[in-house]
């Protein structure tokens, strides 16, 4: 008999690091968390160490493979969120805090929004690298980090830096001693191209970077990158074998981006009474729905759509084109809107945890709708309406200024009140979703098929229906919940020989999925048709409040 094969996952969130256990076939084996530290100590600045989440990395990956031979673990793969990390030339962290000399914050989050200014500079050059990031880069990406590190921290830290990461690829770094990057953070946060595999001097001289990164060949931002899943050279160094409770050697792959790597997984799921058409890569959706949602879809030939992302050649597989959009608050926007409301209190009394305030919720809404005689849940907000971006609009209008909005509220503070303003965000999200794939489609994309759900979100009975409802297209749950670890555990077969191609190891390891069909009833898509056409005129009304405030 053959030895059991495994492979390790992590992932590092906005919150928290992870670590699975996993075996060749895709089934999670143990699971491990570990809490991560962020500061916050001005407005939209957001602050994390890189020692920290090393820490905690090593914390997981010890205790999900404590009860294994270390000779039978064979692959590590590593996913994270696209944040900043800043070395310096000792490679030792180096502060990336203006209000303090504390090296341990080296890390920029993702979410951190201090490079307005030089996001609102680099898009005005208008440079044709642009066109690969909708038209418009974001103030989340790195190059607009780095542009405010040299401004408004020249002589503190650019003067002093040593390198520069995308947190996955830190993470790589810190198991090897290897300075690789993957392109899939390369392309998809630093503005690398893609097709020409090259960093584009002429974008970064356009906008003063390029003298300092073009250095010794760009050895501040990457001189060597791979696709991900590649195998690093030498696998995990001495030094972190140990610190991981591994053995030295274990092969270590390329590494992706969080969503990235959950899109891998989602990607590979089949459903399990889909002809080949609908089981087709590039017919299908994957949302990675947490605290923010990331909408990821593969096409053949690269599609320019205005405020999405891409197209990423060679992103997440080899050849294929990567369109990324996203919502900048989903979960968080929930969780916010009802911790707000004067009922909150006492359904947290009751229900203890938000999982179950909202399967609550879910069931109330339900009762409610059957008490009223309405045949769908949907039909209670006929007079209450959400524009979501409380948090600016990350796709497809790339507009960080936006912000929320609420019609129909009234002065009732009941479980009800909070209810219908609870289904109003969910069905708000979800035209949010439906508005992304409507320019997707207008842009030349083959029309998606079916939408693919994984993330805290995708627990939520009510979040699936009412995207599968909003969207007219059928909603597919992985049987495993665990999708972004798994897409980081497929990288550490694939690196590790188990599979001959990443494609195959997401096809072999993401099982099969659980269908939710929408209801496509006449009454019910004529109701969203026209609740649609109100979401849209909430943006134009806000649009048209600011002409008439600032002239």
């Amino acid at each position: 008999m053959a030895k059991p094969v495994y492979i390790i996952g992590v992932d590092v969130g906005t919150g928290s690091a992870r670590a699975a256990l996993v075996n060749s076939q895709g089934e999670v084996l143990q699971t491990f968390v570990k809490p991560i530290r962020t500061w916050n100590t001005q407005p939209n600045f957001y602050e994390q160490s890189s020692e920290d989440i090393w820490s905690a990395v090593c914390e997981c990956v010890k205790n999900v493979s404590s009860n294994y031979s270390k000779e039978e673990i064979k692959g590590i793969g590593f996913d994270a969120t696209c944040s900043l990390v800043v070395l310096d030339t000792n490679m030792q962290p180096l502060t990336v805090c203006p209000s303090s000399l504390d090296n341990q914050r080296n890390i920029i989050l993702w979410m951190d929004h201090r490079a307005e200014e030089e996001a609102r500079f680099i898009n005005d050059t208008h440079h044709k690298m642009l066109d690969y990031v909708g038209g418009s880069i974001s103030l989340e990406m790195e190059v607009p980090k780095l542009l405010w590190l040299k401004r408004h921290m020249h002589d503190h830290v650019w003067t002093k830096v040593g390198a520069f990461f995308d947190l996955p690829d830190y993470l790589t770094f810190r198991a090897t001693g290897i300075e690789s990057r993957s392109i899939c953070s390369a392309v998809c946060k630093w503005n690398y191209d893609a097709e020409n595999r090259r960093w584009s001097a002429d974008f970064l001289q356009s906008i003063g970077l390029a003298d300092e990164l073009m250095i010794d060949n760009w050895r501040l931002i990457g001189s060597r990158v791979l696709n991900p899943g590649t195998p690093i050279d030498g696998g995990l160094s001495i030094k972190a074998a140990s610190e991981l409770g591994l053995q030295p050697g274990t092969a270590v792959a390329c590494s992706m981006i969080d969503a990235h790597a959950g899109a891998l997984a989602l990607l590979g799921c089949q459903s399990p009474n889909g002809t080949g058409d609908s089981n087709k890569l590039t017919a299908k959706m994957a949302i990675i729905c947490g605290t923010s949602s990331c909408h990821m879809s593969l096409t053949e030939r690269p599609v320019l759509a205005p405020g999405i992302w891409g197209p990423y050649k060679h992103a997440i597989t080899p050849h294929l084109y990567l369109n990324e959009a996203g919502q900048s608050a989903t979960g968080v926007l929930i969780d916010h809107v009802l911790q707000t409301h004067p009922c909150f209190g006492e359904l947290q009394k009751k229900y203890t945890s938000n999982g179950k305030i909202y399967a609550f919720l879910n069931t109330f809404l339900h009762e409610l709708a059957t008490k009223r005689g309405e045949k769908s849940v949907h039909k209670l907000t006929i007079d209450l309406h959400v524009w979501p971006d409380f948090h600016g609009n990350r796709s497809p209008l790339a507009d960080p200024n936006l912000k929320g909005m609420i019609s129909g509220l009234t002065m009732t503070k009941d479980i009800e009140n909070l209810a219908l303003l609870y289904l109003s965000l969910m069905q708000a999200l979800a035209y949010g979703t439906r508005h992304i794939l409507q320019v997707l489609q207008a842009s030349g994309r083959e029309p998606i098929t079916s939408i693919l759900l994984c993330g805290g979100l995708s627990k939520n009975s009510l979040f699936v229906q009412t995207h599968a409802d909003i969207c007219s297209v059928p909603v597919l749950l992985p049987g495993e919940p665990e999708a972004v670890l798994l897409g980081s555990a497929m990288m550490g077969a694939y690196a590790a020989g188990l599979y001959d191609t990443l494609e195959l190891a997401a096809s072999c390891m993401a099982g099969k999925a659980i269908v939710v069909q929408p209801d496509l009833s006449e009454s019910n898509r004529d109701y969203h048709d026209r609740k649609y056409r109100v979401f849209q005129r909430m943006y134009l009304d806000q649009r048209g409040y600011e002409r008439l405030m600032k002239g």
